[in-house]
């Protein structure tokens, strides 16, 4: 049980405990390896008097204290402790920590994926082989990314606060895209089970901070919108088992409708705007799909629209094959294929799972079979994998 709400802290505030230490000291290792104690020291005590009434702050406070220890120990304790005296007295209106970590990983003087990886790290608290399976990257190429850039801002000296307004739009892009990869993990997570609803409701109070930010930027809003309305599905997605629940067969009663009109209000707004990019377009995909009353009532031609747009601006091949998708609801399976075969995808699930599904819709079920075994050990997701494997296991031939 105490384990659990250990676990349970870790995920909700890692990144927040991490970016208060970096404030206070200005030092990413130090405040990583001193939350990384606290929590170790909190599965030792917490088990005897139980966990404290604010999680949090026993926490911080911890990991402060270990910090500051290991100062202690060190040859320039007191230059360390004078800079930490000056960084821990921040006035009362300053943006949020977590914002400002973001844009201290996300500084040009780093690259992008640099950037997108630290910041999962830091941030979201992922582990090191989450994000790989994010990035479709390979584990150790992940880490020795995210030491490149912890060297590089501690070499560099890049510093800790939100950039001036005039840097802002230069440094967006990776911000948004940091935002938009915790969204995801938490919505499919890489491994356990299907929804990490903490890291889902990170993202959209990230998102919600940085429109309050930069309230004239549309694509801030659109990747709102966007997360918004895709968190909006969430109570449909799994059964009562925690089972995966596909689109077209979810009870869209048990969809958020408050959320949902609020994602519509934020695309509205975008559309006024009339400057697409691409987490807008995206957002208007999934306002298009929430607008719907059933599965078959989707408008499948806007949809195929939007994508022919979103690959004017953003191509790539995981927008096509979303396309492919939404081609086959309107043309039948069969043109679906046409489009998704020779895909560059070879290692996402997902691409496997939507071939699985059209060749199935198409009659060819032993590829059909093969196609969903094949996304079913791509993938770690628990609930992901049991959906595949009892897709697949339907489809075999009867035991004489």
């Amino acid at each position: 049980m105490v384990s659990g709400t250990v676990e349970r802290v870790f995920r909700e505030e890692y990144g927040r405990a991490v970016s208060v230490l970096v404030r206070t000291f200005g030092d990413i290792d130090l405040a990583e390896e001193a939350v990384q104690e606290a929590f170790a020291a909190a599965l030792q005590r917490w088990p005897d008097g139980g966990a404290p009434p604010s999680p949090a702050g026993w926490i911080i406070t911890t990991a402060r204290n270990h910090a500051i220890d290991r100062l202690r120990r060190e040859a320039r304790r007191a230059e360390k402790h004078a800079e930490a005296d000056l960084i821990y007295n921040v006035p009362p209106d300053e943006p949020d920590d977590r914002l400002q970590l973001i844009f201290t990983c996300c500084h040009p003087a780093l690259a992008r994926h640099a950037q997108v990886a630290l910041t999962l790290r830091l941030l979201g608290g992922l582990t090191t082989p989450e994000i790989a399976r994010a990035l479709l990257v390979p584990e150790p190429t992940l880490a020795q990314r995210i030491v490149r850039a912890k060297t590089k801002i501690r070499d560099a000296g890049i510093p800790y606060r939100v950039p001036r307004a005039a840097d802002l739009p230069d440094r967006l892009a990776a911000v948004l895209a940091v935002v938009y990869l915790i969204f995801n993990e938490g919505y499919a997570a890489s491994s356990g089970g299907l929804i990490r609803d903490d890291l889902c409701a990170e993202a959209i109070r990230l998102g919600r901070m940085l429109r309050r930010l930069m309230p004239d930027e549309p694509e801030v809003a659109g990747l709102l919108a966007l997360m918004i309305l895709a968190a909006a599905r969430r109570p449909a997605r799994v059964d009562e088992s925690g089972g995966l629940v596909p689109l077209p067969r979810q009870d869209r009663s048990r969809w958020d409708r408050d959320a949902i009109a609020e994602g519509h209000r934020l695309v509205r707004e975008c559309l006024r705007r009339d400057r697409p990019g691409p987490y807008q377009i995206q957002a208007a995909i999934n306002a298009v799909h929430t607008d719907a009353p059933s599965a078959g009532a989707t408008d499948w031609g806007q949809i195929v629209r939007l994508y022919d747009q979103l690959m004017m601006v953003a191509p790539s091949p995981v927008v096509e094959l979303n396309r492919a998708v939404a081609v086959a609801e309107m043309d039948g399976p069969d043109a679906g294929l046409r489009l998704v075969e020779g895909l560059p995808l070879p290692g996402y699930h997902v691409f496997h799972a939507v071939r699985a599904d059209l060749l199935r819709r198409a009659g060819r079920l032993s590829e059909a079979r093969v196609a969903y075994e094949t996304a079913a050990e791509l993938t770690d997701n628990t609930a992901e994998r049991d959906y595949l494997l009892t897709q697949s296991s339907a489809l075999s031939p009867p035991v004489s």
